[in-house]
C-alpha cells in the first residue's frame, strides 16, 4: 500500500514536475528579474527536497538489501549444516 505524503514527506514525482516547469519558465526568459529570482529560489528548494527524497530512498534500499543479504547468508549456512 502506498503511503500518502505527509508534510515532511516529499512527493518526489510532483516536486520533479514542478521543477521541470520552473526550468521551462526560466529558459524562456520572459520573466522579470524579480520573478526569475523567485522561480530560481523555488527551484533550489525543490532540488534540495528531491535530493533528500532520493537519499532517503537509497538508505531504505541499502537497509533492505543488507537485511536480505543477511537472511540469504543465514539460510545458506543452515542448508550447508544440514548437508554435512
Amino acid at each position: 500500500m502506498a503511503r500518502k505524503p505527509t508534510s515532511k514527506t516529499v512527493d518526489f514525482e510532483k516536486s520533479l514536475k514542478q521543477l521541470e516547469t520552473l526550468v521551462d519558465k526560466l529558459e524562456k526568459g520572459d520573466l522579470s528579474l524579480e520573478d526569475s529570482l523567485k522561480n530560481f529560489e523555488q527551484g533550489v528548494k525543490l532540488t534540495r527536497d528531491c535530493r533528500q527524497a532520493l537519499q532517503t530512498a537509497e538508505q531504505k534500499i541499502s537497509v533492505l538489501s543488507k537485511e536480505d543479504k543477511d537472511w540469504i547468508e543465514k539460510d545458506l549456512d543452515e542448508d550447508e549444516a544440514t548437508n554435512d
